[in-house]
């Protein structure tokens, strides 16, 4: 088996507030490959971007790791001394964030701010050109002496990622790069980074609302309910037949291209992350769920090779949401 560029192991996350304790990521173990793209997937306050900050330990206090291991290269980064992670920061582990606006300095220019993380050298000018261009920025000369002000959305998250590739890292944490950019220009970026990722053999984390980008862009898929992983599974096999009843109620939420297929919303509203009970999330929100679901906390099983599930009825959930949703429809 190909060993693992990162391995995320009962990682969890808590922040302490004056209403009580928020637990915003709980347990969450994946895995992921040299050249292997895996997403997270999941409603807004899921746990996705808390992950991804708590891998790189960019976490703003009173949050706080309070479990869990951080595997790479050997060394768990959890544990690392700050100095220590400072050096695999950028060069071993690499992040975008979902808005290049505020990611990038406002005052200085694109050419100062790729500067700032490349060798000086000799050519340092024409590596910052070859380097826009390599994330299909056109007429990169002109855009050196530009302000991030001047850029479009799409431009700009291309100068973050040139910014990132400088470095060369190892593996990269995309923390939905293509957030409020029209479908062109995010078809465009999304291409980028999977050509990229590709030349490289590098370890890609993909963020994302958008199942469409998910289903042509990833190996596997995480699907996150609050701050617990509930499914994870190779990408064809999740959507031809997911495992556990939230993954079907966001498959079903997405609307098919030729209408053929009714919406089926989720029903209720994701739980309050302070007091969550000891069993399954999902079930006050699950058409199928039963006294059991609620009695004690519920493990990741295996339910296929490569693919685990978080629900007792991973094996009926297909038919049983359906029946189950109409059910409480009606």
């Amino acid at each position: 088996m190909t060993e693992l560029a990162l391995s995320v192991e009962g990682l969890s996350v808590e922040i302490p507030t004056r209403r009580g304790v928020v637990r915003a990521v709980r347990d969450v173990t994946f895995g992921v490959g040299p050249g292997e793209a895996v997403a997270l997937v999941g409603e807004s306050g899921s746990g996705k971007s808390m992950t991804c900050r708590a891998i790189m330990r960019l976490l703003h206090p009173p949050a706080r790791i309070t479990a869990g291991a951080v595997r790479f290269r050997g060394r768990d980064l959890v544990a690392l001394a700050e100095p220590e992670l400072e050096r695999i920061r950028g060069q071993g582990i690499a992040m975008i964030f979902q808005d290049p606006t505020s990611a990038l300095n406002p005052v200085l220019t694109i050419e100062r701010q790729v500067a700032e993380v490349l060798p000086r050298g000799a050519g340092h000018r024409e590596r910052i050109v070859e380097l826009l261009r390599q994330v299909g920025i056109t007429d990169a000369e002109r855009r050196l002496k530009a302000y991030p002000h001047q850029l479009s959305g799409g431009q700009r998250q291309r100068v973050m990622l040139a910014i990132v590739l400088t470095r060369r890292p190892t593996v990269l944490l995309a923390d939905e790069p293509t957030t409020a950019l029209d479908v062109t220009i995010q078809a465009q970026i999304l291409a980028e980074l999977g050509r990229l990722q590709q030349e490289l053999s590098m370890a890609l984390v993909l963020v994302t609302h958008d199942l469409g980008v998910v289903r042509r862009t990833v190996h596997r898929v995480a699907v996150m309910y609050a701050g617990q992983i509930v499914e994870l599974a190779p990408t064809d096999e999740l959507f031809a037949r997911p495992r556990h009843p939230y993954t079907v109620g966001l498959i079903g939420s997405v609307p098919s291209v030729d209408r053929s297929t009714p919406l089926t919303p989720i029903p209720g509203t994701p739980p309050d992350p302070i007091g969550l009970g000891e069993g399954c999330a999902f079930a006050p929100r699950c058409p199928i769920a039963s006294a059991e679901c609620l009695a004690a906390p519920i493990p990741l099983r295996p339910v296929g090779p490569g693919r685990v599930s978080r629900c007792i009825k991973a094996d009926r959930v297909g038919s049983e949401w359906s029946a189950g949703a109409a059910a409480q429809r009606s």
